[in-house]
């Protein structure tokens, strides 16, 4: 199975809404990590998307080879103590996405960097530990605490992919907050969204301690 959509946007922008609204639309959506729908191979299933991107493209050229049974990826990056992989902002390993799966289209869900960086700190310890702790494309380790190193991250990103993507028509950046969000990407990728909502709430922002 070819890839045919590929999220490049960062964590906790609505990336699990996105999985779920492009799996009720028919594809086979791989989320962060491979669940047991995506692949009937016992030793993939757990398997981190990343790390699965990258083994593809360093062993076969194919950052896909081993996603062969997913037509989509909602979530790409992985961090964690012993491992950090943004893919999304890996723009060779893009380049070969496009080369052996032609026809693909990229996404870029978005939201407002503040927001963005604040929801970052408010989940788990992953801006006050794990950013600052690991080596992040664009943000060395030492950085990553601050508002003001995150959203200057953020915003790096995006800028990137919108200069790296400038003219294509097979890109599209979106912002989660936009109500015509699932038209826009509806429009893009030729198919109805049949849902759309908001999954994975930030558990603080429930109790309204996250504006």
């Amino acid at each position: 199975m070819t890839l045919m959509v590929v999220n490049l946007g960062l964590p906790k922008t609505g990336t699990t809404t996105l999985a779920r609204a492009l799996r009720l639309a028919g594809l086979t959506v791989a989320d962060y990590r491979l669940r047991g729908r995506n692949t009937a191979n016992p030793a993939l299933k757990g398997a981190y998307v990343a790390d699965l991107l990258y083994r593809g493209y360093f062993e076969t050229g194919d950052p896909g080879a081993l996603l062969s049974e997913c037509s989509a990826i909602s979530e790409m990056s992985m961090l964690r103590a012993d491992k950090s992989l943004w893919p999304q902002m890996d723009f060779a390993l893009i380049m070969a996405l496009r080369a052996h799966h032609p026809g693909v289209r990229f996404l870029a869900s978005r939201r407002d960097a503040f927001e963005l960086s604040q929801s970052m700190l408010a989940w788990s310890n992953l801006a006050e530990i794990r950013l600052p702790a690991s080596a992040v494309p664009g943000m060395p380790p030492g950085y990553g605490a601050t508002t003001k190193e995150r959203t200057q991250w953020i915003t790096g990103h995006y800028d990137a992919l919108a200069q790296f993507f400038a003219g294509d028509t097979g890109f599209l950046e979106y912002d989660v907050a936009d109500p015509a969000a699932p038209e826009k990407i509806g429009a893009f990728l030729g198919r109805d969204l049949p849902w759309w909502g908001r999954l994975n709430v930030n558990p603080m922002r429930k109790q309204g301690l996250v504006v």
